[in-house]
């Protein structure tokens, strides 16, 4: 029987919830603060699809580290984008990504969801090589490059 993960991280940002999501919402702008970008030098990237929001695509292709796999913005709005996530290699696995934008009077809250189903096999997979940990300190970096990009003059 499988089960669910959930792994979420949060940070505060300087800029309003616009500038943010024009990070967020265009795959093309995802190369300045990925926390994956860097992973291989000659990674493979195509977009599909309008250029920003609902209906844009990216897949890419690297080395062992960087993997395989598509995003496909399902919904964008002013609150967020919501993203199906399918990797190819090293393994297969669907998941969902939700990148929630609040504003707040000093700018912007963002929070960064992965959701995915998880089989008996896979928990144990995910325990013994502390993905949650891996994942929680992916996101943590990426949050602080995105800060940084949306924050930059």
């Amino acid at each position: 029987m499988a089960t669910t993960f959930s792994i979420a991280r949060r940070t505060s940002v300087n800029a309003s919830p616009e500038r943010v999501l024009s990070f967020i919402e265009n795959f093309r702008e995802w190369v300045q603060w990925s926390p994956w970008e860097g992973l291989d030098p000659d990674l493979q990237r195509t977009y599909t699809g309008p250029e920003r929001g609902a209906g844009s695509s990216y897949t890419w292709s690297g080395n062992r580290k960087a993997g395989a796999g598509t995003m496909d913005m399902a919904k964008s709005g002013a609150d967020g984008v919501d993203i199906d996530l399918t990797f190819t290699k090293p393994f297969p696995a669907r998941n969902h990504v939700r990148i929630d934008v609040t504003p707040t009077a000093a700018g912007t809250d963002v929070v960064w969801t992965m959701t995915g189903p998880q089989s008996a096999f896979n928990k144990l997979i995910f325990r013994l090589l502390k993905m949650e940990a891996r994942l929680a300190a992916d996101f943590d970096k990426g949050l602080a490059q995105l800060k940084a990009v949306a924050e930059a003059a």
